[in-house]
């Protein structure tokens, strides 16, 4: 192997391995080695339990908001999610082991009420946990919406809005998120 790429392997794994302390340090519940590349922690880091081996990529943000309590968002061994995804917990957002999640993805499991006459700022919240099962792929840019299942080994295809539950292993795409197979 070249010297300057061991080198640069050898710096990220080290930056890694401080990240991880790091966000131990802050409550984060890390069990077993997680490759954390630049990741954003913002807040209530307590909220968060990651399953190691895992692996998350640059400019992946784990933000958690509303009354501080354990695994609001839970990532189970075995996952890698990629650049630049964003998953946002009110509630609870549960990903299963082994799943890939592709970049600029974003999963919440909230929204906000939209009744009008009033400002959408002053209206409440609105939660449902979200599940996704084990062995799902979710391809790059796809959302999931709040109170969605995603059943074990489903395909989410790039750029899908998931508003319903799918089954498992079923592939879904478009906007809003159909049924286009089924995994053989």
């Amino acid at each position: 192997m070249n010297p300057l790429h061991l080198l640069v392997r050898l710096t990220h794994g080290l930056l890694s391995r401080i990240r991880n302390v790091w966000f131990r340090a802050l409550g984060v519940q890390i069990r077993g080695y997680v490759v954390l590349r630049r990741v954003s922690i913002p807040r209530n880091w307590s909220g968060i339990a990651i399953e190691g081996p895992a692996g998350l990529d640059d400019g992946v943000v784990l933000l958690c908001f509303g009354e501080s309590r354990r695994n609001k968002i839970l990532i189970q061994s075995g996952c890698y999610i990629n650049r630049f995804t964003m998953i946002d917990a009110s509630q609870q957002i549960e990903i299963g082991r082994d799943c890939m999640i592709g970049p600029h993805c974003y999963i919440t499991d909230h929204d906000h009420g939209h009744v009008l006459g009033r400002l959408v700022r002053d209206q409440p919240v609105l939660e449902k946990p979200v599940r996704i099962g084990n062995n799902v792929w979710m391809g790059a840019g796809a959302i999931v919406l709040k109170g969605v299942v995603i059943g074990d080994d489903a395909v989410i295809g790039a750029g899908a809005v998931v508003t319903k539950d799918v089954e498992p292993g079923t592939k879904v795409a478009g906007v809003p998120a159909r049924r286009i197979g089924q995994r053989e």
